[in-house]
């Protein structure tokens, strides 16, 4: 029986390690798979190791280990050193000593092996076949989305939050943002859970918290590398502020999945349009304040959009182009998205 070993950081998982990890699925009997996670990290180990397990989910033949190490006893090297090597092929030995078989896709896998006194397998060490780094989509997950693993691509979303206070035409511009660029939305949970704008107690805005921090969370991810979102946690506590003088006392896993990576913030220059549910417009603008206080205070920083619904539209698209796809090569990406 041949047991096979592949290491790495994962940081990101993506299709490169993907296919390094079938070809050694397809070079042994059971395969290991180790997540060398260090201190000095941010990405959870129980993250990455849920990247791999999800994306392997059922293949009975392999195993995700996470080994938890202090980098100061563990060094790290782009460049292969037989010194680092006999570091860390020491560890493995301990790790995974039934293992006959190493494959990876660095030099420095001959010298672990060579170390182990076990076999090696390199492939595509130049990544022509699937050339990308996790370097590269750290630094843009935009330009190299398609790299991704559907596990990963939750966790580089990008979101495009956007504000304002009543009646300025949040939903709307989200949901034609959103078909503009073949992505995924979240709308305002609060709409569906409170009828009236000026009939409802502090503890519905905890649910409706809850709710939407749910929603996000639970998005299906589509081609796009894009999220838009239809009001977010700030927008909740301004209203607890407004309505009740108080602050909802909510974990920061709720702020967390709520972050943005842009804001657009929608003035109330528009016309009121009162259903009979919404605030008067003179609330509505006091509101206004309100939801530019809340965010001040919370260190969010947001572009204004202002003008008719046409120009709204056109000043979204252009901030949102600027801030995500000025850096893709011919902004392929964009293209892509509004395909």
């Amino acid at each position: 029986m041949v047991k096979a070993f592949v290491f790495g950081k994962f940081l990101p998982f993506h299709k490169g390690h993907q296919a390094m990890i079938e070809f050694a699925l397809s070079q042994c009997d059971f395969l290991t798979v180790l997540v060398c996670c260090s201190d000095q990290e941010t990405i959870a180990p129980e993250t990455r190791q849920g990247w791999l397990e999800n994306t392997f989910e059922g293949e009975q033949r392999l195993e995700v280990r996470v080994f938890n190490y202090l980098e100061s006893e563990y060094p790290n090297s782009s460049e292969s050193s037989r010194a680092i090597s006999a570091i860390w092929s020491k560890k493995f030995k301990e790790l995974v000593p039934d293992c006959s078989l190493l494959v990876t896709s660095e030099p420095y896998g001959e010298y672990v092996a060579e170390f182990m006194g076990i076999q090696h397998i390199a492939l595509d060490e130049g990544r022509h076949h699937v050339p990308i780094s996790a370097t590269a989509i750290r630094n843009n997950p935009v330009a190299h989305w398609e790299y991704l693993p559907e596990a990963v691509k939750p966790h580089y979303l990008q979101k495009v939050v956007l504000l304002g206070t009543e009646s300025t035409g949040k939903t709307t511009l989200t949901q034609q943002l959103a078909k503009r660029f073949g992505a995924a939305f979240v709308l305002e949970a609060g709409r569906d859970l409170i009828e009236d704008s000026n009939e409802f107690m502090l503890q519905d805005l905890y649910a409706v918290a809850r709710e939407h921090a749910h929603r996000i969370v639970n998005v299906p991810v589509s081609n796009s590398p894009l999220l838009f979102i239809d009001t977010d946690v700030h927008i909740t506590q301004s209203y607890a502020s407004f309505m009740f003088g108080e602050q909802l006392d909510l974990p920061s896993a709720i702020y967390t999945c709520n972050r943005g990576q842009l804001y657009l913030y929608l003035q109330n220059d528009v016309p009121h349009v009162q259903d009979g549910t919404r605030l008067s417009e003179e609330d509505r603008n006091a509101l206004d304040a309100s939801h530019r206080a809340t965010l001040q205070r919370h260190g969010i920083d947001y572009h204004e959009i202002s003008g008719n619904w046409q120009q709204r539209m056109e000043q979204a698209m252009a901030l949102i182009d600027q801030t995500f796809f000025s850096a893709c090569p011919d902004k392929t990406y964009r293209v892509k998205a509004l395909e």
